[in-house]
């Protein structure tokens, strides 16, 4: 079953009779970018800003913000793809080079958490840093 990035975009309340289809911020054709793709975009960017500020409050460097961004980020992203095509593997199971078809939709969040918590112990074992106090720099942000 191949699905449209379209069948997701209408937000509704039903309860209160609002429906609201916030549309796309930048379309181009080979390139659409939706509303809510952008203000996860800039929470992130929010948050590392955030992190950025504080990290020497938890004894972390700036610089390995930024890595750990670079790094987890990624991973998280490919941890929610693989928990969504594994648990709906029956949408994929005729065609499973659509698993890579990420702008068709399909990530899902416990994968997402998942991911980037192992991204952060692993990140943290490697550069040598408290992985307590990245976590709870990063929760705040």
């Amino acid at each position: 079953m191949t699905y449209h990035p379209s069948d997701y975009s209408t937000i509704s309340f039903p309860a209160i009779g609002l429906e609201w289809n916030p549309g796309r911020v930048i379309d181009l054709g080979f390139l659409q970018i939706r509303w809510y793709g952008l203000i996860i975009a800039v929470g992130l960017l929010l948050a590392v800003f955030y992190g950025m500020r504080r990290s020497k409050q938890f004894g972390i460097r700036q610089d390995d913000i930024i890595d750990g961004v670079l790094w987890v980020v990624p991973f998280a992203i490919l941890c929610a793809r693989l928990y969504y095509c594994i648990f709906s593997w029956s949408d994929y199971v005729s065609d499973p080079i659509s698993v890579l078809y990420i702008w068709q939709g399909g990530l899902a969040i416990y994968g997402g958490v998942i991911g980037a918590l192992v991204g952060v112990i692993v990140f943290c074992k490697v550069k040598k840093i408290n992985a307590w106090a990245l976590l709870d720099l990063v929760s705040l942000g």
